[in-house]
C-alpha cells in the first residue's frame, strides 16, 4: 500500500477509537487483551506511538522506556497527544528517509507509517469490544497489507531471527504448509522446525487452508474474532499456526 494511503486509514481508525473511548468506562475490561482495561489500552497506544516518534527521532530505540511520569497523565489526553506528535513526525519525513526500525530489512519511515497504520486498526477493534461497540469497517486493502505484514514481518521474521522462542513451539512441526486465502492475494506458510516461512502457493494441495474476507482473515490471525473466516484440513497444523501466531506477537 502506498504510505499516503495508510496514513489516511490512521487517521480514520484513530479518530474511530478516541470516538469509542470518549464514551466508554475506561475501567472496563477489554476481551481481547486479557487483564486490560479500557484505560490500559489507551495508554498503550499512546506509549506505542511515543515511542515510534522517538526511533525516528534518534535513530535508535528509546532506552529506558517508558519515560517517568507518563502513566501519570490521563489516558484520553495521552492518546491525543501522542497522535498529534506521531503524525506531526509522519508529515515532517518522506516514507523512504531511514529511520530506526526493528525489522533489518525496513529501516524507513514508512515501515513504521505502515506498522502503526496496522497497530491502530487492531487497537481500534479492542476499543470497540471493550466498549461493546459496533466493529466499523476494515478496509479491504488495509486488511489484505496487515495480513502479508504480520506474516512476513512478525512471523517469518521472528522465527528466522529469534529461533530461540520456538524452537520447543516448532519441534514437531513437520514441514506442513498452511495457506491463508483472501479475494485479495494468497500466502503459503511452511511450518518448519527450525522457523516458519512465507512462500508463493503453488500447485501442491497444503495440509490445511485459512481463508475468507481479507478483513475477517486478518481479525481471525489477531485472535480478535473474524467470524467469516473458514478453517479446513489438518486441525493440528492451525492449532500450531495458532500458537506460532501468538508467540511471534508478544
Amino acid at each position: 500500500m502506498e504510505s499516503q494511503r495508510l496514513r489516511d486509514c490512521l487517521g480514520t481508525d484513530f479518530h474511530r477509537l478516541r470516538e469509542v473511548a470518549a464514551g466508554a468506562d475506561l475501567g472496563a475490561a477489554v476481551p481481547s487483551c486479557p487483564g486490560w482495561t479500557m484505560a490500559d489500552l489507551l495508554r498503550h497506544v499512546g506509549e506505542v506511538y511515543l515511542e515510534k516518534v522517538e526511533c525516528m527521532r534518534l535513530g535508535r530505540s528509546p532506552d529506558p522506556w517508558p519515560p517517568e511520569g507518563l502513566n501519570d497523565e490521563p489516558p484520553l489526553q495521552l492518546l491525543d497527544r501522542s497522535y498529534s506528535a506521531l503524525t506531526g513526525e509522519f508529515a515532517a519525513r518522506q516514507p523512504e528517509e531511514p529511520a530506526y526500525t526493528w525489522y533489518g530489512p525496513d529501516q524507513s519511515v514508512g515501515f513504521w507509517i505502515r506498522r502503526m497504520a496496522q497497530e491502530t486498526v487492531i487497537h481500534r477493534v479492542d476499543a470497540e469490544l471493550g466498549a461493546g461497540a459496533a466493529i466499523a469497517e476494515i478496509p479491504g486493502d488495509l486488511a489484505a497489507d496487515g495480513i502479508d505484514e504480520l506474516l512476513v514481518a512478525f512471523v517469518q521474521y521472528g522465527t528466522t531471527n529469534w529461533p530461540d522462542y520456538f524452537t520447543e513451539l516448532l519441534s514437531s512441526a513437520g514441514g506442513h504448509a498452511v495457506r491463508i486465502a483472501t479475494p485479495q492475494r494468497s500466502w503459503l506458510l511452511r511450518l518448519g522446525t527450525r522457523d516458519v516461512r512465507v512462500e508463493q502457493p503453488d500447485s501442491d494441495s497444503p495440509a490445511a487452508t485459512v481463508q475468507g474476507p481479507a478483513p475477517d482473515v486478518l481479525l481471525w490471525l489477531w485472535s480478535r474474532g473474524g467470524e467469516g473466516t473458514t478453517t479446513t484440513g489438518d486441525e493440528q497444523a492451525i492449532g500450531l499456526l495458532r500458537k506460532v501466531l501468538v508467540e511471534s506477537t508478544q
